[in-house]
């Protein structure tokens, strides 16, 4: 006699928890196959994906972390103190006549030697550096200004973009000695001369460049959303688009020092600079060609200086501009 099966009862369930299924008359209950499972990937702290999350939430290197950027600068704080604090610290000035023997090389009281005249080399060195100092201080902030403006009108009007451009054009089509003989001629020679030319000569590229960015940065969304909730143009571009193309500027600022440098060593070469018995380091520079010969050490001096001041300023300016692009 069977058992009676209520209608409360459970079918009987496997090991696994799934109900067997009816087979054939006489035949065992079978339980259909499970699916396996794929095996989770265990998580371990500090795995390869938290990895790549903090690789993309590491902040890019700052410009002072920079080796070059660090390296440019020492040289170049090292040359300006030198050119503001050794003049006054020498027993003698750039002018004082300091031995009887014109030419005289190096030695331990005149580390570089004596000019054609028995002046003390270092000294004019130094006071070189002062002047390539004074130009830079003086010029830079003017070009900076000038071309920041004209390239922020031009991307502000229209109207304005092509004078502005062609403008450009023209001063760029000249070389900055041949603009510095334009101005020696209306100007006259000496150091106004060559503050104007540096500050003609480097506008037309910091126009540009601050017209590219400022531009660029009137098409991202904080300035659109800027524009739709009311906020002035001249508030949105003194608040909000110039402060963002702060580091175009800078990056600008180090190749018009470098400018400033060239166009002051050429023009005091050609001699429209400093006039004489002042020192510059292109004068120095011109008057060691002709003592080549029988003075080489005369031209080492003037000649490494020159040549330090517009390689660190052009090695800052690339650095500069690498690693803010990488931000």
């Amino acid at each position: 006699m069977s058992e009676p099966t209520g209608h409360g009862a459970t079918p009987p369930e496997t090991a696994g928890g799934a109900a067997a299924a009816p087979g054939p008359a006489g035949a065992p209950a079978t339980t259909p196959p499970r699916e396996p499972h794929e095996p989770h990937e265990p998580h371990e702290p500090g795995g390869r994906h938290e990895v790549d999350g903090a690789a993309e939430r590491a902040p890019s290197r700052g410009p002072l972390r920079d080796p070059v950027v660090l390296g440019s600068l020492g040289v170049l704080v090292f040359l300006a103190l030198a050119g503001l604090i050794l003049p006054s610290l020498l027993p003698h000035g750039p002018n004082e006549l300091v031995s009887d023997r014109a030419l005289d090389g190096p030695s331990w009281g005149h580390p570089l030697g004596t000019d054609e005249l028995g002046r003390d080399l270092l000294a004019r060195v130094l006071a070189g550096i002062r002047v390539s100092l004074l130009v830079i201080v003086s010029s830079v902030p003017l070009a900076l200004a000038a071309g920041g403006l004209l390239g922020l009108f031009s991307s502000a009007s229209r109207w304005l973009d092509t004078p502005v451009q062609r403008l450009f054009d023209v001063v760029l089509a000249f070389p900055s000695l041949i603009l510095g003989l334009a101005c020696a001629a209306v100007l006259g020679s000496g150091l106004t001369s060559v503050i104007v030319t540096v500050a003609v000569a480097a506008s037309p590229v910091t126009g540009r460049v601050l017209r590219d960015a400022v531009r660029s940065q009137a098409t991202r969304d904080y300035v659109v959303s800027a524009r739709v909730l009311g906020v002035g143009t001249w508030r949105l571009y003194l608040r909000h688009i110039l402060p963002n193309c702060f580091d175009v500027v800078l990056v600008q600022a180090a190749l018009a020092c470098a400018t400033a440098v060239f166009v002051e060593g050429g023009m005091s070469f050609l001699g429209l600079g400093v006039p004489p018995p002042g020192a510059s380091l292109g004068s120095l520079l011109s008057t060691s060609l002709n003592v080549l010969t029988s003075a080489p050490f005369y031209a080492a001096g003037p000649l490494v200086v020159i040549s330090a001041l517009v390689l660190c300023f052009t090695l800052l300016s690339d650095a500069l501009n690498r690693t803010m692009a990488a931000r």
